[in-house]
C-alpha cells in the first residue's frame, strides 16, 4: 500500500489541547470523528484527561457525579493489593473497575486539513448516568442536512452508544442511548437505503468471547432492530482476535466501502477494508486479506497504548482516503491512501 503519512505527524498531541480543568492534564488526543462543514475540516476529538496526583503512591480517577453536575475525584493507593494497575487504561478492583482517565469531545477546525484551531472547552462532555466514566470515539454522519454523531458512553453499568445531532456544531441535541451494553464502534450509514437507516455496531459476547461487526436497521435512528452478524475475526486472516467498525461507510461504484479495525494475535490494532453491497449492506462482497494500514512509525508503535492505529473518521476525496487516526492512544495523525489500491487488495471472488 502506498501510504502517505503527513510529515507533520502527529498533527495534534496532548500539548496542543488545553485541559478542561486546572487540576487535570491531557494525556491523549485521539480517535476523532471527521467531516466537512462549510469551508473547513472539522474534527471532533476524543480528549482523555486525568487528575494530577500530588502523591506518587496515589492514583486519582475522575468520575462524573450526576447529582452535583461535576466531576469528583476518587483515590486509589498503589500499595493496596486489591488495586490492579496492570492495564494502563484501568483500575481494576475485585468488584469494580474505574478508568485512569476520563474523556470528552472537543472541536477542532482547519482550512487545510493539517493545521487545526482547537477550542478551549469541551463541545460534548459527560452529562448523565450513562456517561459517568466519560464519552469516547465519535463518528459523524451527514444525513439529510443534519450531522448525527454516535459516541461511546462509559459507566459502571457498562459501555453503551449514544446519539447526538447538530446542524452547526454549536448547539447539540442529545437523543440518548441507542445501543445497550456491551456495544460500541457504532456508525450510521450516511443515507437511507430503501427508506431505512442502517448502522454497524460491535456487541460483545463474554460467554463465547465474540467481538464481531453486526448490522442493524431503524425507521428513526432511535429504535434499532433486525440485527445481523456481518463480519467476524478470521483465523486465516490478520484479524484473528476481534474486529470493529471504524470510519463511517462511504459509497463507491462497487458498493459501500467500510474501513474497519482488527486485532490479531500480535495484539496490534490495524485497519482493514470490507466491501458491502450497495442495496443490501448486510451482504459482504469482498474483504481484504491483509491490513491496509498497520503501525510502523514510532508514534504509532510507542505511546500510552502502543501498536495502535485506530480511526473514527476519514474523508473520501480526489480518489483518496484522507484518514485521521489515533496513534498509540496518544495523538492524532493524518495519512492518505489511494482508494484504487484498497480495491485491489479486496478478494472479489470471496463474497458471502
Amino acid at each position: 500500500m502506498s501510504i502517505f503519512r503527513s510529515p507533520h505527524n502527529p498533527i495534534i498531541g496532548p500539548r496542543d489541547v488545553k485541559p478542561s480543568r486546572e487540576d487535570y492534564e491531557v494525556i491523549g488526543v485521539f480517535n476523532a470523528g471527521v467531516t466537512r462543514f462549510e469551508d473547513q475540516v472539522v474534527l471532533l476529538l476524543r480528549v482523555a484527561e486525568r487528575p494530577i496526583s500530588a502523591h506518587p503512591d496515589i492514583v486519582l480517577a475522575g468520575v462524573y457525579d450526576v447529582d452535583h453536575g461535576d466531576i469528583v475525584l476518587k483515590e486509589f493507593s498503589k500499595n493496596d493489593p486489591e488495586n490492579d494497575f496492570s492495564d494502563p487504561r484501568l483500575i481494576t478492583r475485585p468488584t469494580e473497575t474505574y478508568l485512569t482517565s476520563i474523556s470528552h469531545l472537543r472541536l477542532a477546525r482547519s482550512t487545510d486539513g493539517i493545521n487545526f484551531e482547537i477550542e478551549d472547552s469541551p463541545a460534548i462532555g459527560p452529562a448523565n448516568d450513562y456517561e459517568t466514566f466519560g464519552i469516547e470515539d465519535p463518528r459523524i454522519s451527514l444525513i439529510d442536512g443534519t450531522y448525527y454523531i454516535t459516541y461511546v458512553a462509559v459507566c459502571p453499568v457498562g459501555v453503551t452508544t449514544c446519539l447526538v445531532s447538530t446542524k452547526d456544531f454549536k448547539a447539540f441535541e442529545r437523543h440518548g442511548v441507542i445501543f445497550c451494553p456491551e456495544n460500541k464502534d457504532v456508525m450510521l450509514f450516511p443515507e437511507r437505503i430503501e427508506g431505512k437507516y442502517y448502522a454497524l455496531h460491535r456487541p460483545v459476547s463474554p460467554l463465547f468471547k465474540r467481538q464481531d461487526i453486526w448490522i442493524a436497521e431503524s425507521p428513526d435512528m432511535i429504535c434499532w432492530g433486525n440485527h445481523r452478524p456481518l463480519l467476524a475475526p478470521d483465523e486465516n486472516y490478520w484479524d484473528q482476535v476481534k474486529v470493529g467498525g471504524s470510519a463511517v461507510p462511504f459509497k463507491i461504484a462497487e458498493g459501500w466501502l467500510e474501513i474497519y479495525h482488527g486485532v490479531g494475535r500480535d495484539k496490534r490494532y490495524c485497519l482493514g477494508a470490507v466491501l458491502l453491497d450497495a442495496d443490501r449492506p448486510w451482504k459482504v462482497i469482498a474483504r481484504a486479506k491483509k491490513p491496509i494500514f498497520e503501525p510502523q512509525a514510532d508514534y504509532e508503535v510507542s505511546g500510552f497504548y502502543g501498536n495502535v492505529i485506530f480511526t473514527c473518521g476519514l474523508l473520501y476525496e480526489q480518489d483518496k482516503l484522507k484518514i485521521y487516526y489515533g496513534a498509540a492512544d496518544t495523538v492524532i495523525c493524518y495519512a492518505e491512501l489511494p482508494v484504487q489500491e484498497v480495491l485491489e487488495s479486496l478478494d472479489l471472488t470471496d463474497g458471502d
